[in-house]
């Protein structure tokens, strides 16, 4: 199966509530690209304040999104699970734009495509629409450490 759902996703990151930015992932190509969503819900404890008048998800939130779909996509492509001794660390954002607020109620669809792979180091482009609407481009670097 191609997909992961919330339980299979909670095996790759190490991210929990309010922080876990990922609740299902729809397709994976190993070494390839990934497309995983995030259902905006008003509940989310930064709509209280950005912006109480005109909720809006906050732009670093869908750069950690499309950063956490990096992170399975790697894991996914290593063949392995992450342990309590390992992290996958954000090492850069590069040509990072936003098009489009999103809102709550809305669902956030993240696509990674592995760019690049180099001494330890992952590039990634990314981008997440609702809809057939481009939100947010970006493109990501991160690498795997035992710690």
């Amino acid at each position: 199966m191609n997909s992961l759902d919330i339980h299979e996703v909670l095996k790759y990151l190490p991210h929990r509530y309010p922080f876990l930015l990922i609740d299902r992932v729809l397709a994976f190509a190993k070494d390839k690209s990934l497309t995983a969503i995030k259902n905006v819900t008003i509940n989310e404890p930064f709509f209280q304040g950005h912006f109480p008048n005109r909720p809006v998800m906050p732009g670093v939130l869908m750069i950690e999104a499309m950063a956490q779909a990096c992170a399975i996509l790697s894991f996914k492509s290593m063949d392995k699970l992450p342990t309590k001794n390992s992290v996958f660390y954000f090492v850069g954002i590069n040509k990072a734009r936003f098009k489009r607020p999103v809102e709550p109620g809305e669902q956030l669809v993240i696509n990674v495509s592995i760019k690049r792979q180099m001494k330890g180091i992952w590039q990634f482009e990314s981008s997440a629409k609702v809809g057939d609407e481009l939100c947010c481009t970006a493109e990501l670097m991160c690498t795997y450490k035992e710690i």
